[in-house]
Parts: C-alpha cells; sequence; structure tokens
C-alpha cells in the first residue's frame, strides 16, 4: 500500500495524497481556548457562495451570487451538479442569488426556497423570496411567495436569512437598503423581520400594529442589514446578527411587535464621522423605546454574516454557543450566553484571513463555512486532542 504525502500550509498541517482519495485537501490545525480545531477545504470552486443546505441524503445546497445552486457530493469535493432556471436575480454590488433552505417537511414535500435581489422597473431592485420543488435534481412549480416592498434604488443591504420556526411558518430578514428611514416606516418591509406562511400567505398570529397602512407581514422593525438568523435551541425564539454602520454590529433576540432601533439608535456612528462614544447615533443606548441588543461590536464594525447554535456531538463544551461568521473580521466567533447575558465571546479562525459569509452544522455534527474566495470548510475536532 502507497504511504500517505505530507506537506506544510502556513500554520497547519495539510495531509495530500492519502491512499484511495483521487484529490489532494488541504488541512490546517488551529488552536481554540477548548479544542485543537482540524480545519479542513473541501472545495475552493465555489462562485461567490452565500448560502447552504443539506440534504437528506448528506450532499450539499450552496446558493451562489450569479443566480444558481451547486449541488455539492457527500463528502463536499465535487460540484455534481449546478441548478438553473431561477428567476432571474439582479447581481450587482451585495445582490444576488442569496440564502436557500428546505422545506421542514422536505422529504415529503421537496419544497426548495431561496431569496435573492429581484430586479424591478427603472433600475430598482428589492429582496424577494421564491420556491420550487426539487424533484430529481430540477425545479418545478417555481413560484415567488414574497417580494420586499418597495422596490428601491442601490445594490446594497438586501438581507438576507430564511429561518424556519417551529410552527413551520417563515421568517425573512430584510436590510435597510441603505435608506435609513424606511426601517422605521410600518408602510414598508424595509428593514424589518417579516413572517409568512410557508406558501406566501400571513400568519393569523403575526403583531397586530397599530400604525396606519402597517403591513401585516411584520414582525419587528428598526433593523438595519441582519444576513444572519437562527432559532435558539431551547426557545425557539429567532436570534439575529445585524450589521451596525462604523461599530455597533447586533446580536439580536426578536421578539413579535418590537423595535430594534435603526437608524434612530445604534452603538455605531454614521460613516464620515470620527468613531467614538460621541457619535453613537441616539447615543447608543436603546432601551427603553427600543429592544436593547444583546451583544454588540465597537468601535470597529466585524460585518457578521450567517450564525447558528451548535448543537452536535463534536464540540461539546460549545453546546448551545452561537457560531457566527464575519467579512470584514475575516473570522469564526464564538459567543456563549447565560439566558440573554453573553458571559464569553472568542474569535476563531484569523489565521484563513477569509471572509466568512455562513456557518451551518452538517449531519455529522461538524461545521461547514462558506467563504467569499469560493471555499467550503469543514471544522472538526483533532481526535485525541482536547
Amino acid at each position: 500500500m502507497a504511504c500517505s504525502t505530507f506537506r506544510m500550509f502556513g500554520l497547519g498541517l495539510a495531509v495530500l495524497a492519502l491512499p484511495g482519495v483521487a484529490a489532494a485537501q488541504k488541512v490546517q490545525l488551529l488552536k481554540s481556548s477548548d479544542y485543537t480545531l482540524q480545519v479542513t477545504e473541501l472545495n475552493a470552486e465555489l462562485q461567490s457562495p452565500w448560502g447552504m443546505a443539506f440534504l437528506p441524503d448528506g450532499r450539499l445546497l450552496v446558493s451562489q451570487k450569479s443566480g444558481s445552486i451547486a449541488v455539492l457530493s457527500r463528502d463536499g469535493r465535487r460540484i455534481e451538479q449546478t441548478i438553473t432556471g431561477l428567476p432571474r436575480v439582479a447581481s450587482q454590488g451585495q445582490g444576488g442569488l442569496l440564502d436557500v433552505a428546505l422545506d421542514p417537511e422536505f422529504a415529503t414535500t421537496p419544497w426548495l426556497y431561496w431569496s435573492y435581489a429581484e430586479s424591478g422597473e427603472g433600475g430598482l431592485s428589492g429582496t424577494a423570496v421564491a420556491r420550487a420543488k426539487l424533484i430529481n435534481g430540477r425545479l418545478q412549480s417555481t413560484e415567488i411567495i414574497y417580494r420586499q416592498i418597495p422596490k428601491v434604488e442601490g445594490a446594497g443591504h438586501f438581507g438576507s436569512r430564511l429561518v424556519f420556526g417551529r410552527d413551520k411558518s417563515l421568517f425573512i430578514t430584510l436590510g435597510d437598503r441603505q435608506k435609513f428611514t424606511p426601517a422605521q416606516d410600518m408602510t414598508q418591509s424595509i428593514g424589518k423581520v417579516v413572517r409568512i406562511q410557508r406558501d406566501g400567505r400571513i400568519p393569523a398570529d403575526n403583531p397586530k400594529w397599530k400604525a396606519t397602512g402597517a403591513r401585516p407581514e411584520i414582525y419587528s422593525l428598526g433593523h438595519r442589514n441582519p444576513q444572519g438568523a437562527a432559532l435558539h435551541p431551547g426557545t425557539g425564539v429567532l436570534w439575529l446578527s445585524e450589521h451596525g454602520p462604523q461599530g455597533g454590529d447586533e446580536i439580536n433576540r426578536v421578539q413579535a411587535g418590537k423595535n430594534y432601533g435603526w437608524p434612530t439608535a445604534s452603538y455605531g456612528c454614521n460613516y464620515g464621522e470620527p468613531v467614538g462614544e460621541d457619535c453613537r447615533l441616539g447615543g447608543g443606548k436603546h432601551s427603553p423605546k427600543f429592544v436593547e441588543p444583546l451583544s454588540i461590536w465597537v468601535p470597529r464594525s466585524i460585518a457578521p454574516s450567517g450564525l447558528l447554535f451548535y448543537t452536535g456531538p463534536e464540540f461539546p463544551k460549545w453546546r448551545n454557543h452561537i457560531l457566527m461568521g464575519s467579512l470584514a473580521g475575516t473570522a469564526l466567533w464564538r459567543i456563549q450566553f447565560d439566558a440573554d447575558r453573553e458571559i464569553k465571546r472568542e474569535r476563531l479562525l484569523g489565521e484563513l484571513g477569509e471572509r466568512i459569509r455562513d456557518v451551518e452544522q452538517g449531519p455529522d455534527g461538524r461545521v461547514y463555512l462558506l467563504s467569499d474566495s469560493g471555499k467550503l470548510l469543514k471544522i472538526s475536532r483533532l481526535p485525541g486532542r482536547p
């Protein structure tokens, strides 16, 4: 039997040409406060990946901003298929094909959902959500179930994560489209978290707003650009991460009918102003009129992205901790809470220098990351090491 070949890559050990393995894999060993992490580069051929979802058979769907979905093999190393035929996306700036999610009953009703930037008349655009049945690798019965109201100019702050609640309703996070005040306007869905049924209908138990003309799909308001969202494993409540301006990135627990302050209150400073205590919008403090964030990053933004609550067996010391990617911060953050109080945070994988776009827990309990450079990374615990 041929022996394995080893090479060094940066700070870690890379294992190449393993017996029976057709292609090389780069592996790095990096330390956290609890574990020696084994970071395996599974794939580096993705094109501006944004979101991912594991199929029941273990294969992985990855959305690519230009408007296609890659189907990866169970080991993540091969693109087996590229799904096209989606509604046309506005792939410019921060726009394009965004998140992807499976129906809670996908095994019996194989609906696939995705969010994207949709073009409108006169160069306007807005976040939209569509679904289709994924049958034998093809999309069938495609329908658009939600559109942000209204479409506007610009190519920034679309959001947008898709999370199914325990009751199988669908949460959609929508950015402020860099327009600021519409995040407080109840006649618009810009800068909001909205909640709909899987077919686009409005849940009867959504918040009842007093404002004239308030849109019935609005669940919460005052959000800037939430690009990470997940259900708390204990409570089932939606938590999200969102971008501040200069500083003021937040983690929030989303409560029905509540206002999270943007653009009236923020621990960040407007662009063009010197960063410091004096420039914080509304003085920084959100309460009592607005909901106070659970965590903030100051004075500089890390640009938080995909977020999950870890629940697997691979990292038992991290059970129920948040794992969150960052773009400007080029790292993976681990945040531990006691109820709604942050008690510890740790910056991980900074040595990689990757803009981490999405974070998901795989069926094997390991952590999978997408980077803006087109990589799929797997994070596991080095066997035999703490």
